[in-house]
């Protein structure tokens, strides 16, 4: 059942999932449901459309944009449970992830994902600000995502020091997107990003609002950039001239 949803869902938006991918999908969400008992991980939909359409064609939506074609390896900043980083690796084996996550037992669970899945990733612990200044990461990825971690303002620090120029950072948003944008611009731009897209999604048969915001990164982060742990949240960056002294 779940896998005839799991085709024809995903045509609809003019991507085509195969057996096996299915099948992959499928471990995925009942090692979840077993992660689930023992701590809590994350929410999973009992019903079958409800997961495909808020755990799989979300998290898939950006296959759909032609800005994803160049990409070979992906960052996904605060994976969590796996959203959106899993799917991304299932649908697309060519590209290599690095799934990044603060804390350690979902750090666990997303390796242990990884492993029974045969998945073309790895799963690190540690804050992004830590890997944004750690060369083996800091601009080495063609881009960098994230789904529901925090405001575009934020994000945008934890996500450019990642991203090479000519790279990507993509954050997956809801109706409050260009709002969040407005908020973020000076960020974006000290931080080496040169020009942003908001590009709708449609979940087939949902009203919902969603987008993928690009940003483009045109220049090298400068660096002090990200700042230490914690300091983005508690002081967003704003307007260049008064975040030009990182602290």
């Amino acid at each position: 059942m779940l896998e005839e949803l799991l085709i024809a869902s995903a045509a609809k938006m003019g991507i085509t999932i195969s057996k096996a991918q299915c099948a992959q999908l499928e471990r995925y969400r009942d090692m979840l449901e077993r992660a689930n008992a023992q701590f809590n991980l994350t929410r999973i939909p009992a019903d079958d459309q409800e997961f495909i359409d808020r755990n799989v064609l979300d998290c898939i939506s950006p296959l759909c944009s032609e800005r994803w074609q160049n990409v070979r390896y992906a960052a996904d900043v605060g994976s969590g449970a796996g959203f959106p980083g899993i799917p991304l690796a299932i649908m697309r084996p060519d590209v290599r992830f690095v799934l990044m996550e603060a804390l350690d037992k979902r750090v666990k669970f997303l390796q242990a994902v990884i492993d029974e899945l045969s998945l073309n990733a790895e799963a690190v612990h540690g804050r992004a600000e830590v890997f944004g200044q750690d060369g083996v990461y800091r601009e080495q990825f063609d881009l960098a995502v994230s789904r529901a971690v925090a405001p575009v303002n934020i994000l945008c620090e934890f996500l450019l020091p990642l991203v090479k120029p000519e790279g990507w950072m993509l954050a997956l948003k809801g109706p409050g997107a260009q709002e969040e944008l407005n908020q973020a611009e000076g960020a974006i731009a000290l931080l080496g990003g040169d020009r942003t897209f908001i590009e709708p999604v449609s979940i087939p048969e949902r009203d919902w609002r969603h987008c993928l915001l690009w940003t483009h990164k045109g220049a090298q982060t400068p660096q002090g950039y990200p700042r230490r742990a914690g300091i983005p949240e508690k002081r967003p960056l704003s307007a260049p001239k008064s975040s030009a002294s990182p602290r």
